[in-house]
């Protein structure tokens, strides 16, 4: 019965409203104690903040760096083009989006030499491995770089 619907006794809590005068049981200090670094607005650290102590994102040594230059790929292994397509087919950005084989439709496309294929294909992506453009190439198909 829709109607009769209600929920669980002590599934709702009201909300406890802070601040609000001291008959709430919460005025005055609100919750907040009395002086101190946390009782005034804008009070309290930053993350991180480990009381002067040296914090640990400066205590641990650095390690490697970040290239800002690399070429980020969505990245497709032969064998994920042998299982999804047919003889003949032409392999490109949109077919490999319709079949939902890259997420990422903006990032370029790599092709990587991992598994077989033995039918002819016409690839044409941004990138290839050596050894996945010789195994394209050796059944027959077309490696195109875009």
């Amino acid at each position: 019965m829709l109607d009769k619907l209600k929920a669980p006794k002590g599934a709702n809590k009201k909300k406890r409203r802070i601040g609000r005068g001291e008959a709430s049981g919460w005025g005055k200090t609100a919750g907040r104690g009395h002086k101190g670094q946390n009782s005034r607005s804008g009070g309290g650290t930053r993350p991180g903040f480990e009381g002067g102590q040296m914090p640990l994102q400066r205590r641990l040594p650095k390690r490697g760096f970040t290239n800002i230059f690399k070429t980020e790929f969505s990245v497709l292994n032969v064998s994920n083009l042998s299982k999804c397509f047919t003889s003949g087919d032409t392999v490109d950005v949109e077919s490999l989006k319709a079949k939902g084989l890259i997420k990422k439709a903006a990032l370029p496309i790599k092709i990587l030499g991992n598994g077989e294929i033995d039918f002819s294909l016409n690839v044409k992506v941004n990138a290839y491995s050596s050894s996945a453009k010789s195994k394209i190439e050796a059944a027959g198909g077309k490696a195109e770089v875009l």
